[in-house]
């Protein structure tokens, strides 16, 4: 029964380096500030109450409100700002400016935890508020700001602890948050699969066909899709069996590279095909960070035994640098 405890053990809580850590929040935060800026010429249109957009906000918080009155909006700083007599449309400026605040603090690594802390809340409050209009990349994107204001910031990397000298995360304790979401992205992709083998669609390249021809995905021309057509049915099964084997596939070490390479491929083909370039760099950077290399060099150039007393010195990075050899 203790080896059984000591495995799980070595499982849950691998000493990590952190790099895994960077890699996130430095993707995350560009990913927030690309967000911000892409959305900067419809932002009030789309969470303003009374604007001209064509559904506003006022429809997707009066469902949120028969829910729940404890989910996230942005009537919540709108309301706030009426009480204090500041307009609707100055709140959502605002909002907006610490939105994009906070990713670019992120990706620097300047006052990581409340920077990752607002850009949850900013990013879920205006998810939902304008709810009708979002799609995956808006859950993964609040997935994985979730993960990173919990995890143990500072990292290595951020300016946090190289300029204001905050001390490092438990190495245990960096282990734990990346199996946390490790499991959750195989999760994830298992179920996506196996949804996508239940029908015919992704089998014979239906699916396929109807994404790259819909709008606004419509990226490519439809003749040159045509004269294509023959790859659809293998595309659409390599798809199927890139996400139900991902859980197996991605653990083991001799597999591990090329499946994360074919899914990051599959991402960047989604992003450049389809048009979905925010959807491809969240999935892209959450792939990097749960079970990316860390280098090798790593510990014997930076020494990590500075990180909560010695931790790594005492235990050494596991292979890879994802720790998930050791189970």
């Amino acid at each position: 029964m203790s080896a059984w405890r000591e495995r799980a053990s070595r499982f849950l809580f691998p000493e990590d380096s952190g790099t895994w850590l960077t890699v996130l929040r430095i993707g995350l935060g560009v990913h927030v500030a690309l967000y911000a800026l892409s959305l900067r010429p419809d932002w009030n249109d789309l969470l303003s109450r009374s604007g001209s957009g064509l559904l506003g906000s006022a429809l997707s918080e009066g469902i949120l409100s028969e829910e729940s009155p404890f989910i996230p909006r942005m009537g919540w700083f709108i309301d706030a700002g009426a009480r204090l007599g500041v307009s609707e449309s100055a709140v959502l400026t605002v909002t907006w400016i610490c939105l994009l605040t906070a990713g670019g603090a992120l990706a620097a690594g300047l006052f990581s935890r409340p920077a990752a802390i607002l850009a949850w809340l900013l990013h879920l409050c205006a998810a939902k508020s304008g709810g009708f209009l979002n799609y995956g990349v808006d859950r993964f994107m609040t997935m994985g700001l979730f993960y990173l204001m919990l995890s143990p910031l500072p990292d290595r990397r951020s300016l946090d602890h190289r300029w204001r000298g905050q001390p490092l995360g438990d190495p245990e304790l960096l282990g734990f948050f990346r199996r946390v979401l490790q499991v959750h992205l195989c999760a994830i992709y298992l179920f996506g699969g196996l949804d996508k083998s239940l029908g015919r669609g992704w089998w014979n390249g239906d699916n396929l066909w109807r994404a790259l021809t819909r709008p606004p995905f419509d990226q490519i021309a439809p003749e040159l899709l045509v004269r294509f057509k023959v790859l659809f049915p293998i595309a659409g099964i390599a798809i199927v069996v890139f996400e139900t084997g991902y859980p197996v596939f991605i653990w083991l070490k001799k597999t591990r590279r090329l499946w994360l390479i074919c899914i990051v491929g599959m991402h960047l083909g989604i992003g450049l095909m389809m048009g979905m370039h925010l959807f491809a760099l969240v999935m892209i950077v959450l792939n990097a960070a749960a079970f990316g290399p860390a280098p090798r060099h790593t510990v014997a150039a930076e020494g990590l035994d500075d990180r909560a007393g010695g931790g790594l010195a005492r235990g050494g990075l596991p292979a890879s640098g994802s720790g998930v050899d050791s189970a």
